[in-house]
């Protein structure tokens, strides 16, 4: 088994289940009142909090819309940690996705951080062959090394990304445009910028655990 790629799969999964968490909140907050369509703002204008969250939901009440969104993160929480190294790991893992999608856990997450981390999830129990040959050894040996500070960087990048899209708070800027753009810059550049390479960076840190067992 790959257990770094494992590790930073599923640390990745508990972050965007958070953020699933977040969406999930802000809907039952709404109460028990019908939804204006399939694409809904999780967050009130009622709520006087900066922006909003769109998500897209089957379910036509913000309360029920609300309460799955928070049980599938949950579930996603668990699955995340204890099961996504199991024969079956990777697909139930992006099904419960899907169906978070489903249910109002938000759009951008699901559509840019999920495939690329489903994918990553699928080579947990299988040879990482095509990056034996991609990445060089010295290369491999260097991001073997400092995969554990890129994957705390890009989830506390994460975090501080989700915080500003809930609360429009950054300090010393009132301006919504450069708000938002600070926001994406965490999320997206931060986030799933970083992400990517740490990705890479396990596979690196796998090979290398390979090579020592194999001397």
């Amino acid at each position: 088994m790959n257990r770094t790629t494992r590790i930073i799969a599923s640390t990745i999964g508990v972050m965007l289940a958070i953020a699933g968490i977040d969406h999930g909140f802000f809907e039952t907050l709404q109460g028990n009142r019908p939804t204006s369509g399939l694409i809904i703002q999780a967050i009130g204008p009622e709520m006087n909090l900066w922006g909003d969250e769109e998500a897209f939901t089957i379910v036509p009440n913000f309360l029920i819309t609300g309460l799955l969104a928070i049980l599938v993160s949950l579930a996603i929480i668990v699955w995340s940690v204890g099961f996504i190294q199991t024969k079956h790991g990777a697909t139930v893992f992006g099904l419960l996705f899907i169906l978070l999608f489903l249910v109002g856990g938000g759009i951008a997450a699901q559509i840019l951080f999920v495939p690329v981390t489903w994918a990553a999830a699928r080579r947990i129990n299988k040879p990482l062959n095509w990056w034996r040959k991609v990445l060089p050894d010295g290369l491999r040996r260097k991001l073997a090394k400092i995969w554990p500070v890129m994957l705390s960087l890009g989830s506390i990048s994460f975090l501080i990304g989700l915080f500003i899209a809930i609360t429009g708070y950054v300090p010393g800027i009132s301006d919504d445009e450069r708000i938002l753009a600070i926001c994406w810059s965490f999320v997206f550049g931060g986030g799933l910028g970083i992400f990517l390479l740490t990705f890479v960076a396990g596979f690196a840190s796998d090979l290398q655990k390979q090579a020592g067992e194999a001397v």
